[in-house]
């Protein structure tokens, strides 16, 4: 009986080339590592070598290379945490502005430039799904991935009620304002996962794209937005060139939703897996991004914290990302 051919199964092919590039990643940055050592080993000892003043002149290049070592080393030491089943994939993101209408929505805007900034600066792409614009200003929802190795593993981190305190901009008399944006995450799971949806449990939308996931805007009625009735479950695309393709991609996300469930089979852990919240507002939030009376940027699960929000703002999160996965790693529950 001949063996199966691996490279005839362009899925399993690509998965493949996929964890061979992540495995030549990794040796290339331990091999960086170990270089970055000898460099330093080596001004240390040259300064050893010379004179008092020269030996001074070396210090600079040596704390260079001293912060560039720790810092890869400590982004190496974060990567052997992420350990889970499906860290090393893709993440699907879904803010959602909570109640405050237009605040929220700027809100909402605000986290997706913050994610996007922080996927540019990881060399991340991002790809956005599904769009919504807000009525004045702002985002409704969003719906974007995120592709890049261990995506997933690092913005799970993220799931949760995301809390803004500022002078609001909309507000005429510069009252302080409060706003909620809820953040969705889960895995893009690339195989064909084995669960069974009964097409009558199905309740499928189409909609005309619209804003800037849109390839067809306002001519075709091209997104998909699927229901699943027992759950409440809802995904949406709208990114693709046709209905078709956009229906794969919704159910594709629908699917990973499900299995995420169907791994659980502790009730209790049932709306966290799906990455839901029941309420959009006060006592549910993960983090506070406070802008007055004072600036702070605070994680409540880990205590991690940063006093600069424009910083944070900007796509700063590995602080907050780090602590979460220690935190894990040693038995912390949400």
């Amino acid at each position: 009986m001949e063996a199966p051919n691996f490279w005839d199964d362009p899925d399993r092919s690509n998965r493949l080339m996929k964890e061979l590039k992540n495995l030549k990643d990794t040796v290339e940055t331990y091999e960086g590592l170990e270089t970055q050592y000898q460099d330093m080993m080596e001004l240390i000892q040259m300064g050893y070598e010379e004179e008092p003043e020269e030996a001074e002149a070396l210090i600079p290049d040596i704390r260079s290379e001293l912060d560039s070592f720790i810092q890869t080393f400590e982004d190496i030491r974060i990567g052997t945490l992420l350990s889970e089943e499906y860290d090393k994939c893709n993440a699907i993101l879904k803010l959602n502005a909570g109640a405050g209408g237009t605040e929220s929505c700027d809100w909402a805007n605000m986290l997706y430039r913050m994610y996007t900034r922080w996927a540019e600066r990881k060399g991340y792409q991002v790809e956005v799904l599904d769009f919504l614009d807000g009525d004045e200003a702002g985002i409704k929802s969003v719906t974007f991935q995120v592709n890049g190795l261990n995506a997933y593993g690092y913005l799970k981190s993220e799931k949760g009620v995301h809390r803004l305190v500022r002078i609001s901009p909309f507000n005429a008399q510069g009252k302080r304002q409060t706003s909620f944006v809820s953040l969705d995450v889960m895995p893009d799971i690339e195989e064909d996962l084995d669960v069974d949806i009964d097409p009558g449990d199905l309740r499928i939308d189409t909609y005309r794209s619209s804003g800037a996931g849109g390839q067809h805007i306002n001519k075709t009625s091209s997104a998909i937005r699927i229901t699943h009735l027992p759950t409440g479950i809802v995904v949406q695309c709208q990114n693709e060139r046709s209905q078709f393709q956009n229906k794969d991609k919704a159910m594709q996300m629908l699917k990973a939703k499900l299995y995420m469930l169907k791994k659980e089979a502790n009730a209790e852990k049932l709306s966290d897996i799906r990455g839901e919240v029941s309420e959009i507002g006060w006592g549910n939030q993960i983090r506070s991004y406070v802008l007055q009376p004072y600036t702070m940027v605070k994680d409540h699960r880990t205590n991690a914290e940063s006093g600069n929000t424009d910083s944070v703002l900007d796509g700063n999160i590995d602080l907050f990302i780090n602590a979460y996965l220690k935190w894990k790693s040693v038995g912390n529950k949400e």
